[in-house]
């Protein structure tokens, strides 16, 4: 295919396009988190963590649909579907004049979201090999891992010197580019035999998972006892148990479960999960502390984090040239095991301690979960099928955003007891703040910990056809 008088491959314009689609989306979930004091003040609201809690829940609902809709519609239309809603969504969130305008076009921008990344990678995994997985690996680290450690910067450096509107606007130019690129460009693929749509598997995995999803997020600032926070907690938990048992009688099901039967497939999905909350669950927790008590301004917090991002863009290509030697078992597990012992370090951080250390550790804790992530990336589609891609795509990402909500709400509910905020946005007590922040650091280091040794559980035979030669 020719683009600008050069020949390039279709399956990386597929890779491009899917990039930076993610970037976006991923973006989203940390840029925002810094604008929230801004936001209250400017709406004169103290609501805004449904601006946060609103695209979580739209996540949650549309994810396990997106595999069938990629299947049934086709991955292109539904790709760039996903795409203008995301897009359509961030420029109306900087246009809100209220927090209730705000929260509903942050859900429409979820509604984008949570089909993007299960549809996205689906396509991906269709065009690049087996042999060429630890390759399109290392791309997808530039979304998944970067994302989050600059969604801080970005966001302290726009709501400080452009406005917090900006940190919804900044999506609209850059994601126009790679839409033009994706409508003019990418391929149209479906499944034929994809089966009738699943109404009950859609109410219950949506309904089951949105409800789950604010139990956990309400529940470190309600308390784990409030009726509300029991009440949907309940009832997610009630919902999934029974999309469980309605999925797997059915002959075409929303959520394909019956490919967690496959050996590779489960076990890559339970290290992911123990990895992703460790990953994001650090940083929640430390720009808190950044801020809560050092006092550090949102820009300066995201600076001592963002480190990490060049440790994963170092070890990144390591681990991708090094994954058809080595197999993911031993570089998942020196990985997170590595990745474990330096979130411990943090247990000693103290209310003066260098940030020229704390960004030492960051470009550590970066260098050994590339080594990680790249290695589950490849292999965790190994066995599927490609005509069960689009649903295996559904199943990991739920099984990713779960993680990722039960780790937060368990590190916040941590913060909660130990941490009260002053007037001034500081620990009224920093010292037993302090205490506080040092058990989260312990229980982000037995995450990553936990998940090392779930990588055991891989075997590199499994993953054979992603470490052969070309």
């Amino acid at each position: 295919m020719s683009i600008f008088g050069r020949l390039v491959e279709y399956k990386y314009i597929v890779a491009a396009v899917l990039v930076s689609a993610l970037f976006l989306d991923i973006l989203d979930t940390t840029i925002v988190n810094v604008a929230l004091p801004t936001l209250g003040r400017h709406f004169g609201a103290g609501s805004t963590e449904w601006v946060v809690v609103g695209y979580t829940l739209s996540l949650a609902v549309f994810i396990p649909a997106s595999g069938w809709l990629g299947d049934r519609v086709g991955t292109k239309r539904v790709f760039l579907f996903a795409f203008a809603m995301f897009l359509g969504a961030s420029a109306l969130c900087g246009a809100a004049q209220s927090i209730n305008q705000l929260i509903a076009f942050r859900v429409l921008q979820g509604v984008g979201g949570g089909m993007l990344t299960p549809v996205g990678l689906a396509m991906m995994f269709r065009v690049f090999p087996p042999a060429e997985r630890a390759r399109v690996s290392t791309l997808m680290m530039i979304p998944t891992l970067a994302a989050p450690a600059l969604g801080p910067v970005i966001g302290g450096f726009l709501v400080t010197n452009a406005g917090w509107r900006w940190i919804f606007y900044v999506n609209v130019p850059v994601g126009l580019v790679a839409f033009v690129v994706g409508f003019k460009l990418l391929r149209e693929h479906s499944e034929p035999d994809c089966g009738p749509f699943d109404v009950a598997g859609f109410v219950l995995s949506g309904a089951g998972l949105a409800s789950f999803v604010y139990a956990l997020s309400q529940g470190p600032r309600d308390g784990w006892t409030s009726p509300q926070v029991l009440l949907f907690g309940a009832a997610g938990i009630a919902m999934l148990v029974a999309m469980v048992r309605v999925e797997t009688r059915k002959a075409h099901p929303m959520l394909t479960l019956s490919l967690l039967r496959d050996r590779m497939f489960r076990n890559s999905n339970i290290v992911s999960a123990f990895s992703i909350a460790s990953f994001l669950g650090l940083l929640f927790v430390l720009p808190a502390y950044l801020q809560s008590l050092r006092g550090l301004s949102a820009q300066a917090s995201g600076l001592a984090t963002f480190p990490q991002a060049i440790g994963v863009g170092c070890s990144t290509f390591i681990a991708g040239a090094l994954y058809k030697r080595v197999g993911p078992r031993r570089l998942i597990f020196v990985g997170l095991f590595l990745s474990s012992l330096t979130i411990f370090a943090f247990y000693w951080l103290t209310l003066d301690t260098s940030l020229w250390w704390i960004r030492g550790l960051m470009l550590l804790r970066g260098f050994c979960m590339g080594f990680a992530f790249v290695p589950m990336q490849a292999s965790s589609y190994a066995t599927i099928a490609p005509t069960d891609n689009g649903r295996a795509s559904s199943i990991f990402s739920t099984q990713r955003q779960v993680a990722i909500s039960i780790a937060v709400a368990i590190l916040g509910t941590i913060l909660t007891h130990f941490v009260v905020l002053g007037a001034d946005g500081l620990a009224v007590d920093r010292s037993g703040a302090l205490d506080g922040f040092h058990i989260t650091f312990l229980v982000a280091a037995g995450l990553a910990l936990v998940g090392s040794f779930s990588a055991l559980l891989i075997r590199d035979k499994d993953a054979a056809a992603t470490m052969a030669m070309r």
